[in-house]
């Protein structure tokens, strides 16, 4: 196990933003995670499981404590047991999300096509239930295989243990903090028809209309690049965490008093068919923000709204922590006082 000390955390963030980790340990076997684990333990030291960086902002002042950054790889692909016309992919924690996507892509194998383009990594995706363009990886994921903090013992739990609700899971809500994931088995169709649910989608291949996981993949990825979510060398708009805030899910009632307060219609979408969310619908958190008054590109000192999407926060270059959460709390401020809703950062705050 190697041990760093004040490791800068910006460089593997796709903010760019924050201040160094106490001790840094990239654990590349199941075995470094549970000494690095104990090495926290015994001096009674903050922990906190780095993926890939993408959904998470850092203080400025760094974190005083242990970030284990899981580099576990592998992929291995079986014939479902007992399910015939299914496939299991046994992936580990730290292979890069849409390399694995395209895998699955190439070998024409649907179920996770219209979340190509996500950065980050394998181990992340249970965690916030990764879902985009139709598609959530609650609907493929088949089993999750983590390290129990508390027990110190690695478990397995299946899909319905997990307590998968729109991008969340009991490993961001209930247990938060008490399981490192180390590998997430999915089960894909082979020679599947892509999902086809999200409207950018429906326009591009109309009803009729028969294209292959390949093309859909590629259409994802344009879309995302178009509006800044596809993470792009040299593109300024790509300094984010994606979706700053997630698409508030309201009751009928709260959508009548959005619509009340705006001066148009407000866009809604079915909400995730977990029990929790029944009777309720979801609104775009884009035009929430658009409609209290920001435009794209609107400016707080370094720290920016994309030019390409509301939804998205961007380190224009040298931005601080501090210079993005002041940006995020006038717009969730402003979004609060037009429509009664409050929003809820999507990112997962580090060190604050």
């Amino acid at each position: 196990m190697l041990l760093e000390e004040n490791k800068p955390l910006a460089p593997l963030t796709t903010f760019g933003i924050g201040g160094p980790a106490r001790w840094f340990v990239e654990a590349a076997s199941e075995d470094q995670i549970v000494d690095a684990t104990a090495y926290a333990r015994e001096r009674g030291a903050a922990l906190f499981v780095l993926g890939g960086g993408s959904n998470l902002l850092v203080s400025d002042t760094g974190f005083d404590g242990l970030v284990l950054r899981v580099g576990l790889r592998g992929i291995t692909a079986v014939d479902a047991p007992g399910e015939p016309g299914h496939t299991i992919y046994r992936v580990a924690a730290g292979e890069d999300w849409n390399r694995f996507v395209q895998r699955t892509v190439e070998d024409k194998c649907a179920g996770l096509e219209c979340l190509a383009g996500i950065p980050g990594t394998v181990g992340g995706t249970p965690v916030q239930n990764v879902g985009a363009y139709g598609q959530e990886v609650a609907s493929a994921i088949k089993q999750v295989r983590a390290y129990d903090l508390q027990q110190h013992e690695f478990v397995e739990y299946t899909a319905a243990e997990c307590g998968f609700a729109y991008r969340r899971s009991r490993f961001n809500s209930a247990d938060r903090g008490r399981f490192i994931v180390t590998r997430v088995d999915y089960r894909l169709t082979p020679g599947g028809a892509p999902t086809l649910r999200y409207a950018e989608l429906q326009r591009v291949f109309p009803e009729g209309v028969q294209p292959s996981l390949a093309e859909v993949a590629a259409q994802v990825c344009r879309i995302r690049q178009a509006k800044g979510m596809l993470i792009v060398e040299g593109d300024p708009d790509c300094l984010s965490a994606g979706s700053f805030f997630k698409n508030p899910v309201v009751t009928d009632k709260q959508f009548r008093q959005i619509a009340s307060a705006g001066a148009k219609a407000p866009p809604r979408f079915p909400a995730s068919p977990d029990k929790e969310n029944q009777g309720h619908v979801k609104v775009p958190a884009a035009w929430l923000i658009e409609q209290a008054g920001f435009d794209k590109g609107y400016a707080l000192g370094a720290a920016a709204i994309s030019s390409r999407h509301t939804l998205a926060l961007v380190n224009r270059g040298g931005a601080s922590a501090a210079e993005i959460l002041a940006l995020a709390n006038q717009i969730t401020a402003a979004v609060e006082e037009r429509f009664g809703i409050c929003l809820e950062m999507e990112p997962v705050k580090l060190g604050f």
